[in-house]
């Protein structure tokens, strides 16, 4: 996807979707700020200004934060303190998170900042617009983040380079944040009461890295239904299993779309029109839609999640201008965002331990209705993919260790002013590294799916498992005999976490449901 393929994605502080995010993020589309946003940030700036003018004592603006909330800063402060309190909570520390993520941070941090409820002038906004828009992305690091007033450690790094600070992305290059800025041409800036805390506190780090992992995960889940598909396939499955009337009588929604999506992949299949099928195969297959589409629902629930995060106001203080007055509150809490990524990376690991249940079968000569052991017309002399599967073996254990719950993680902070924090960017971090190697784990399943039709070479595939055939076979040429099989799997790996697999397959048969 280049910049010219996506129209401007417009932030009014409502309607942004995962989708949206993903454009900005990944496809590089602009985002312009709606009029009526314009509106409320300066009417709410005000109202700000009007209070500080007046000496009110308001949180995070002329007050410390966090344990130092009792602290009254006098006016002269107010400018320095901001610029103080972006240097104190840059505090994180690792590896540089990818381009992809902060900018789908940015992009989330300025919807916030559309609904006219956080203070920020103008001016801020519109500096982390020109930014997306002429690329130039902060380095932010991965390590630091406890989910407590938001991201504030990686929001914090992002917040330097505005100011002149810190490093950036740009052009391809690494450089420091004020060289970024002056060869894009954007202004950096100072910032004003209540600017730098505007800029940081909230869980858009969280947020937008989390975004993009529900958009990989939903394509993970119909990845993983296509290997399922070939493998129903070469085994010859009773496919009653997959008949609409068994998961409508049941009724959960994504158990239903997913048997659609398996007879929708498998249609026209001559494999699966051989005789011997078995009464009932094994729950690896026949249960294949109630698994799948359990982790589908879950995945439903987490992005309804996420939306209403993209489209909220997470900050603090909240400004109420119409009413003339302000609140304190949690709305920064990343707990809505790192529940839900707990439950998508435990289900993301399940759908990988099914699919090395079902590989087991390809592999394995007693289960695999006449295929040569491993997959191989050399047993002894060759190993086939016997391999591949104890790579399977490690990446689900890894997963299975990655799935214990963040959300459940907290440590207290802030002298215990903070004593109760989300952990969401943790779940996040640990969900990435869940999709990856899960995206191994089905790209395995592939090889030996496509594998196994070698053995069927009289019968005709479906429509949709012919198609992802075909695509894996452009990658990796069938075992004839041993080779190293590593780079197969990591093409295979990058064509499952792509798309470019589910790309091709859909193009075949439509669009599968999700």
């Amino acid at each position: 996807m280049t910049v010219m393929d996506v129209a401007p994605v417009v932030l009014d502080g409502q309607g942004l979707t995962i989708a949206d995010l993903v454009r900005v993020a990944r496809g590089g589309a602009k985002v312009e700020l709606s009029a009526a946003a314009r509106q409320r940030i300066e009417r709410c700036r005000r109202f700000v200004e009007a209070r500080v003018a007046d000496h009110a004592v308001m949180y995070g603006i002329n007050t410390g934060i966090g344990e130092l909330s009792e602290v009254v800063l006098p006016p002269e402060q107010l400018r320095d303190f901001q610029r103080y309190l972006v240097y104190s909570h840059a505090a994180g520390c690792g590896t540089p998170l990818p381009i992809e993520v902060v900018r789908a941070a940015m992009c989330s941090r300025v919807n916030v900042l559309a609904h006219g409820h956080s203070g920020p002038r103008l001016l801020i906004v519109e500096t982390l617009v020109a930014m997306l828009n002429r690329g130039v992305t902060p380095v932010v690091f991965d390590k630091g983040s406890v989910g407590a007033c938001g991201d504030l450690s990686p929001m914090s790094q992002m917040a330097l380079v505005l100011i002149g600070e810190g490093e950036a992305y740009y052009e391809g290059r690494r450089m420091p944040g004020a060289e970024a800025m002056r060869e894009a041409g954007i202004p950096t800036v100072v910032f004003e009461a209540r600017d730098g805390l505007a800029t940081i506190n909230g869980s858009n780090m969280t947020a937008g890295f989390g975004a993009l992992e529900l958009y990989d995960a939903d394509r993970y889940f119909k990845s993983a239904e296509i290997a399922a598909a070939l493998t129903l396939e070469v085994l010859n499955a009773n496919m009653a299993a997959f008949d609409a009337r068994i998961h409508q009588v049941r009724g959960y929604p994504s158990a239903i779309a997913c048997a659609a999506n398996i007879r929708r992949l498998t249609e026209g299949s001559e494999m699966l029109r051989q005789p011997g099928k078995k009464v009932q195969d094994a729950y690896s297959l026949r249960s294949t839609p109630q698994v799948t589409g359990a982790a589908k629902d879950a995945w439903k629930w987490a992005a309804y999640m996420f939306e209403i995060e993209l489209n909220g106001v997470g900050d603090n203080p909240i400004f109420f201008p119409e009413e003339e007055t302000y609140l304190t509150g949690a709305n920064f809490q990343g707990t809505p965002l790192g529940v839900p990524l707990d439950m998508v990376g435990s289900c993301v690991t399940m759908i990988a331990a099914l699919s090395e249940r079902r590989t087991n079968r390809l592999l394995n000569r007693n289960l695999s209705v006449g295929l040569p052991a491993f997959l191989t017309k050399g047993a002894g002399m060759f190993s086939g993919l016997m391999l591949t599967q104890y790579t399977q073996g490690m990446l689900v254990c890894e997963d299975r260790i990655l799935s214990a719950p963040a959300s459940t993680g907290s440590i207290p902070a802030a002298a215990d002013q903070e004593d109760f924090v989300s952990m969401s960017f943790t779940a996040a971090l640990k969900t990435r590294q869940i999709l990856d190697n899960a995206c191994y784990v089905v790209a395995i399943e592939l090889l030996a799916g496509a594998q196994a039709v070698e053995f069927r070479p009289a019968l005709k595939l479906g429509k949709g498992t012919g198609a992802a055939y075909r695509v894996v076979r452009e990658h990796v040429k069938p075992l004839v005999e041993d080779r190293p099989l590593q780079y197969d799997i990591n093409r295979l790996g990058d064509l499952v976490r792509s798309g470019r697999l589910l790309e091709a397959v859909e193009a075949e048969v439509g669009t599968l449901e999700s």
